[in-house]
C-alpha cells in the first residue's frame, strides 16, 4: 500500500493553461491573454538578539505583483486607457480575477483590485515573422481575495 495516496505527481489531477482564465472587474473573459502570472514578494527585516549566534527574520511587508502577456489582435480596453492615463496624468487602476477551473468543477478565483501599471509595458513591440504580443506589469496595491478554492 502506498503512503502518499494524492501525489503531486498524479496526473489525474494537474491542470494547464487552457484550464484557467484572466477576466476583468466585471467578469469579462480577456480572451486575447497568452499568459498572467501573479507573485507574492515578502521582505523580511533580520536580527539577531544578544546571546545567540543564529541570525533570524520577521516578516515585515508584502508586494503582489502581476505580469501578463496580451496576443494584440485589437486595442483592447485596458491599452486604451493606459493610452488615455498618459494623456491626462492620472494613474489608471484595474481589477483582475485570476480563475483556475477543476476536473470535478470546482474552482479557484483570486480577485486583484487596484492594480496599477508598475515597470514596463510593452506599447508597440513588433518583430517580423512572429506574433505580436504586448507585456504588462503590475503592482497590486489591494489585499487579494481568494472567493473560491480549489479542490480534488
Amino acid at each position: 500500500m502506498a503512503i502518499n495516496e494524492r501525489a503531486s505527481s498524479d496526473a489525474r489531477h494537474a491542470r494547464t493553461g487552457k484550464d484557467a482564465g484572466l477576466y476583468d472587474g466585471n467578469g469579462t473573459l480577456l480572451a486575447s491573454m497568452e499568459t498572467f502570472a501573479s507573485k507574492a514578494t515578502y521582505n523580511n527585516v533580520k536580527y539577531r538578539p544578544l546571546g545567540d549566534p543564529q541570525e533570524h527574520e520577521t516578516s515585515d511587508s508584502y508586494g503582489i505583483t502581476i505580469t501578463v502577456t496580451e496576443i494584440v489582435i485589437e486595442d483592447i480596453d485596458m491599452f486604451k486607457t493606459l493610452m488615455e492615463s498618459m494623456k491626462t496624468g492620472v494613474t489608471p487602476q484595474f481589477v483582475f480575477q485570476g480563475v483556475l477551473l477543476g476536473l470535478n468543477g470546482s474552482e479557484e478565483r483570486v480577485v486583484y483590485r487596484e492594480c496599477i501599471p508598475s515597470g514596463d509595458i510593452d506599447l508597440q513591440n513588433i518583430a517580423n515573422g512572429d506574433v505580436i504580443k504586448r507585456n504588462w506589469s503590475f503592482f497590486v496595491n489591494g489585499k487579494p481575495d481568494l472567493q473560491k478554492e480549489l479542490s480534488i
